[in-house]
């Protein structure tokens, strides 16, 4: 009975002992930081408003139904955490470092992005198609892998990003920006300056008949329209030197690439009648060079006039030119020697060497003009030649 006794009270203190000894370890926080782990535990109904998380390691952890809108995230390291289910909508995001967090599976459709700082994310595989942005400062983000394919920016204010509308007032419509132009005055562009020119296509003499020909072309104006002045004709050298010329004054503008357009007045010394004239110039395919001009005398008559020419180079200074033309008229008048239809061919080559920057050209050549048909019986009758042809010499120029 007195052994029984002293084994009694020998395990009552053993057993006071290891309670002692549990408590002890319990109020000892490094271990309760060592074997505490919350990766198995339902935060559903957790209050963590007050809750330091600084250095909580939370990898574990299943954030489903955690509600976190009393948070503060400003310390968290969240590295590890699954983001995949979490309803972050009342989370203040304002001091959140997210650098290092996983966002290809988080749901941010109901947040609130005004103060978040996103220049350290990495937005790869993020799926903001159901994000509001119009509160976002991504000054600092980085753009260049995201996929922005599903994303509204209707309402993005972007407009203190680079390329965004210049002010109303910020170029004056002269360009100026108020500057003076000084004493040379407003430039202008080289389209818009009126410029001249004159053209002398023919001034040669025809031994044969003794008469000088020429054909002569000045213009002043723009590219798109100008005042254009022509006349030609002949001038007899020997016996009365008649003069006969036809001249136009007309206003020119292109019609075309290739063709440009011609109306206006003229005046014939032959028959001493005034015109209303129209005409087509230009260029046909294979460089030839074509024009046509009507005239409408005032008494009822009309003159037709075909032309063409083409100059085949033969080095870059010697050029062949072949010249063309048909003159016919709509109707007899037996007092100027003209005949209703084709009254005259004239055909001329010559041969050109082209210098001083190509801007003169003497040349020399063959030239044949004769009669057709009712016209060749009017000449007979009046004693005139029908056919002739005359060697000619001369120089073409422009400036």
């Amino acid at each position: 009975m007195k052994i029984h006794k002293v084994g009694l009270r020998f395990a009552g203190v053993s057993s006071l002992v290891l309670l002692a000894s549990s408590f002890a370890n319990a109020a000892d926080p490094s271990t309760v930081k060592k074997d505490i782990t919350m990766s198995g535990m339902d935060h559903s109904k957790m209050d963590m408003s007050d809750m330091d998380h600084s250095k909580m390691d939370m990898s574990g952890m299943n954030h489903g139904c955690m509600d976190m809108s009393g948070m503060d995230h400003s310390k968290m390291d969240m590295s590890g955490m699954d983001h995949g289910c979490m309803d972050m909508s009342g989370m203040d995001h304002s001091k959140m470092d997210m650098s290092g967090m996983d966002h290809s599976k988080m749901d941010m459709s109901g947040m609130d992005h005004g103060k978040m700082d996103m220049s350290g994310m990495d937005h790869s595989k993020m799926d903001m198609s159901g994000m509001d942005h119009s509160k976002m400062d991504m000054s600092g983000m980085d753009h260049s892998s995201m996929d922005m394919s599903g994303m509204d920016h209707g309402s993005m204010d972007m407009s203190g990003m680079q390329g965004g509308k210049a002010p109303a007032d910020a170029r004056s419509p002269d360009y100026s920006n108020g500057v003076p132009y000084g004493r040379y005055g407003k430039p202008m562009m080289m389209g818009d300056m009126p410029l001249w020119g004159v053209s002398v296509e023919q001034l040669g003499y025809q031994f044969d008949d003794d008469q000088i020909n020429y054909e002569v072309d000045a213009w002043y104006g723009k590219d798109e329209r100008r005042l254009a002045v022509r006349s030609e004709g002949s001038v007899q050298t020997k016996d009365d030197k008649k003069i006969d010329s036809l001249t136009s004054l007309a206003y020119w503008k292109p019609l075309s690439i290739f063709w440009n357009g011609e109306a206006g007045v003229a005046y014939d010394t032959k028959n001493d009648k005034a015109a209303l004239m129209a005409g087509i110039v230009g260029t046909a395919p294979y460089f030839v060079e074509t024009d046509a001009r009507a005239y409408l005398y005032t008494d009822g008559q009309v003159r037709l006039d075909l032309g063409t020419a083409y100059e085949w180079r033969l080095t870059q200074r010697w050029v062949v030119r072949p010249e063309v033309g048909l003159t016919a008229f709509s109707k007899d008048d037996t007092d100027n020697g003209i005949a209703k239809g084709f009254n005259d061919f004239d055909a001329e080559v010559r041969l050109m060497y082209e210098t001083l920057n190509r801007q003169l050209a003497p040349y020399v050549g063959v030239s044949y003009e004769t009669a057709l048909g009712s016209a060749r019986g009017q000449r007979r009758q009046e004693n005139e030649s029908v056919d002739s042809s005359s060697l000619t010499a001369g120089v073409t120029f422009w400036f």
